[in-house]
């Protein structure tokens, strides 16, 4: 059942993603083989807009059509994340002042979707739209509008501080070593991983303690934690980049101590021996404290 669920939902997700990336053919089947500036130019338009709307209305009522019920909410969250992508990329490789965004479009929408595709690879029964991550918390939400309006309102107000080239490549290997870290350790933990926090144990969770596991105790949230603050210093958002700093810290240190609670539970003294000798991967937090 769990593996008929892996086949059919993540097919659907990965026919939607490419379904919304497939914006970027818009302009060029207005004008085959036209420059890149010149397909930033078109979608920015009034036709460009106007052909925008139509594909996506278009894509909405094939989904519609094809997927009913949850398939349906599978299918149009991947759409957005895909359609998402594929103007990050255009932003991205356009002569534009906005190409960081782009990076940061890129980063985010890829993000989230491969959240869900993964979580379908190695853990399908777990699989359910929260696996998107697009609901993680009403606290997740504000700082991603947050970080959009910080941008924005720089990039009007002091044009030369979004165009630090290198402090935004900085933040792009941030993004990509912390996404590619957290990914490795979802891979690496198989069906142990789960988005939540689990209180019970199940007969096939088994501690595991190779790979990333054993460079850090909690390497997904190491990546995550790094990613987040990567996209911050991507955008040249100072603001946002000390409050992404703080809460992300905050979160992961409670998150973490919750979780050891029931690793320790889980696996007695193992785990507490593998404690003593792989960190947290993250700065100072140590994790919950075991009397000796």
């Amino acid at each position: 059942m769990a593996g008929s669920k892996l086949v059919l939902e993540g097919r659907i997700s990965i026919i939607s993603f490419i379904s919304g990336l497939g914006v970027n053919i818009i302009p060029l089947l207005v004008n085959f083989g036209a420059h890149i500036d010149w397909v930033f130019d078109y979608l920015t338009d009034v036709n460009g807009k106007i052909a925008i709307a139509a594909y996506i209305t278009v894509i909405n009522g094939f989904l519609l059509v094809i997927y009913k019920g949850p398939l349906y909410k599978v299918a149009v969250r991947a759409c957005f994340l895909g359609f998402a992508f594929g103007c990050g990329l255009i932003l991205s490789f356009a002569d534009t002042t906005w190409t960081h965004f782009g990076w940061y479009m890129c980063s985010l929408s890829f993000f989230h979707y491969s959240e869900y595709l993964v979580t379908a690879i190695i853990n399908p029964r777990s699989l359910s739209l929260d696996s998107f991550l697009l609901n993680h918390s009403v606290e997740y939400t504000v700082a991603a509008i947050s970080s959009w309006i910080e941008f924005t309102v720089e990039k009007l107000l002091i044009p030369e501080m979004k165009q630090m080239d290198w402090l935004c490549l900085v933040g792009l290997v941030m993004v990509l070593c912390g996404e590619s870290l957290r990914k490795a350790a979802m891979l690496t933990a198989g069906s142990n991983f789960n988005h939540i926090v689990q209180n019970e144990k199940a007969q096939s969770h088994v501690l595991v303690t190779t790979g990333v596991y054993a460079l850090f105790r909690h390497p997904s949230y190491v990546g995550w934690f790094y990613w987040s603050i990567g996209t911050q210093i991507m955008l040249c958002n100072p603001i946002c980049l000390l409050g992404y700093t703080i809460a992300s810290w905050r979160f992961f240190r409670e998150r973490i101590e919750e979780e050891e609670i029931s690793l320790i539970h889980f696996f007695g003294e193992d785990y507490i021996e593998y404690k003593k000798v792989v960190f947290t991967g993250l700065p100072f937090i140590s994790g919950i404290r075991v009397n000796s």
